[in-house]
């Protein structure tokens, strides 16, 4: 019978297809689902209906066929066919050609003696040794031209079948000739009637993933999110319902259960040598200008799709049919939109570069709980770059970096450094003081995080004395992290101090520190 795809559940590494037909039950109590892909989950298969007609029976059937049995395969591979034949046509031909050339060629060495003797021996005249030359040279330019043309066809030939055997290698990942069939037994009660069977099972090679574009304009944030779907399943989606999951069918479902949890002493290994390996490793901005309609045109607003909560997984449900052939990857489609609110401030590590970060940190205000995934993110209509945005629950903090803003700027200077010897104990010394400045020079007031550290020992002959602040720091890590929160006003200016001194004992040579 034929029943072709309606709706497609897409899952994060595997797909469920649904396909539904009707057929007369004048034909026998038997219908056949067929041409199916192979890598389907027999396990997976239901089958229902409506009708004058019960289910007794469903059975999956593996087909082998001398052809592929997918009716688009068949038509590549029969396509595929035909290129080739014609150019083993066009080969010919060119063979052709070159036997001419060659003829031309050879004559044209031949000849050019004979005429030479011929006008020296006064037995032939200039103008017809003028005469041949000229068809010789005409029908060899001739068959040259003939010859180049049929060179570039071939080229262009065999870049159409390498195409071609790339479609063909994709659109089915598993054995040309094997398909699945599902046969379903009927116990009929009208034969004049009709009967509708759905008929749906999960195959691998589909897949989907989230993206995220986060625009964040001043205290706005919008979180436009879309699935990008890939399936290499060997069976083209036409326009269908499309559903996006995020539940994960388990291949096998096993409550977990505690095994005991042994401690042993450690026995060595034996020594076996070991080889050596070595080895390296190794935004664009938005400014596209839209042509401007008419002043009072509104803004073209995204088609969100459906959201369907689970007690355990969300399904998205695009807003209209969507068709995804066999062998895409990445196809996008979008989901949901989420407009939060930021709180927008600066961080900055003087130590490592000299740069102020705007930062947004962003609560996630909404009921969505988004999956991990890329994210594009944008400052106003400018493009800041890409991130990985983590599993962000609802009710989770996020931050956002959002480039480097040269309105605030920052300096890392040296005050004062010096290294001395104590005299009795042989200690060697070392003090060193940093002053940090920041300056604003925006048109609005901006809070600034400022980090910076002082050294840690891990040694009992070193030690970190004397580490002084100004002013003091919010915040203080026993790693030596500092942190400072400055409020500056517009076109004013904070200064951040920190020194330390470093006691070396006697005979210890210091690593680490930096000059």
């Amino acid at each position: 019978m034929e029943a072709p795809i309606a709706a497609v559940t897409v899952y994060p590494q595997q797909a469920r297809i649904t396909r539904r037909g009707q057929a007369p039950l004048d034909g026998g109590p038997r219908l056949t689902f067929a041409g199916l892909p192979p890598a389907l989950d027999p396990g997976s298969v239901r089958v229902t209906g409506t009708g004058p007609a019960l289910i007794t029976g469903v059975d999956v059937r593996t087909e082998r066929h001398a052809a592929p049995a997918d009716a688009a395969l068949r038509a590549l591979v029969e396509q595929r066919r035909a290129d080739q034949a014609t150019l083993d046509g066009v080969l010919d031909d060119e063979a052709a050609e070159t036997m001419k050339v060659d003829l031309l060629t050879s004559l044209a060495k031949r000849s050019g003696g004979s005429f030479a003797k011929a006008l020296a021996a006064g037995t032939a005249e200039p103008s017809r040794v003028a005469e041949v030359t000229d068809a010789l040279s005409a029908r060899l330019a001739s068959a040259l031209k003939a010859r180049r043309v049929l060179s570039e066809r071939i080229a262009r030939l065999r870049e159409d079948l390498a195409a071609l055997d790339r479609r063909i290698g994709t659109h089915s990942a598993q054995s040309e000739e094997d398909s699945i069939s599902v046969v379903v037994e009927l116990e009929i009660a009208d034969p004049a009637g009709s009967a509708e069977l759905e008929l749906s099972y999960v195959v691998p090679g589909a897949s989907w993933e989230p993206g995220y574009d986060i625009r964040v304009r001043g205290t706005d944030v919008t979180v436009m999110s879309y699935g990008l779907v890939s399936q290499y399943t060997g069976e083209d989606w036409p326009e269908c319902e499309l559903a996006l999951s995020t539940a994960r069918p388990a291949v096998s479902v096993v409550v977990p259960e505690l095994q005991p949890w042994y401690l042993d002493r450690v026995h060595p290994a034996p020594y076996a040598p070991t080889a050596a390996y070595g080895g390296a490793g190794g935004g664009m901005p938005e400014g596209v200008q839209m042509a401007r309609f008419a002043a009072a045109a509104p803004a073209m607003a995204p088609k969100l799709a459906s959201v369907e909560q689970g007690t355990t997984a969300v399904t998205y449900r695009p807003s209209r049919p969507v068709a995804v052939p066999s062998g895409v990857s990445g196809h996008r489609t979008t989901l949901a939109q989420l407009s939060l609110t930021a709180g927008l401030g600066y961080v900055t590590a003087p130590v490592l570069a000299e740069e102020a970060y705007l930062r947004a940190t962003v609560v996630n205000t909404s009921e969505h709980a988004l999956r991990p995934g890329r994210a594009s993110v944008f400052h106003d209509a400018e493009f800041v770059g890409t991130t990985v945005l983590e599993a962000w629950a609802p009710g989770e903090e996020l931050e956002l970096a959002l480039g480097v803003d040269d309105r605030i700027r920052i300096e890392r200077e040296l005050v004062r450094r010096t290294a001395s010897k104590a005299t009795l104990s042989g200690q060697k010394r070392r003090e060193a003081e940093y002053r940090i400045s920041v300056g604003n020079h925006g048109p609005r007031e901006a809070v600034v995080t400022v980090l910076d550290q002082a050294p840690v020992s891990r040694d009992d002959t070193i030690t970190v004395r004397d580490v002084k602040t100004s002013p003091e720091p919010v915040e203080t890590s026993a790693l030596g992290e500092f942190t400072w929160r400055l409020a500056l006003a517009p076109g004013e200016s904070k200064t951040v101090t920190l020194s330390y001194r470093v006691d070396v004992a006697k005979g210890v040579e210091l690593s680490g520190w930096r000059e």
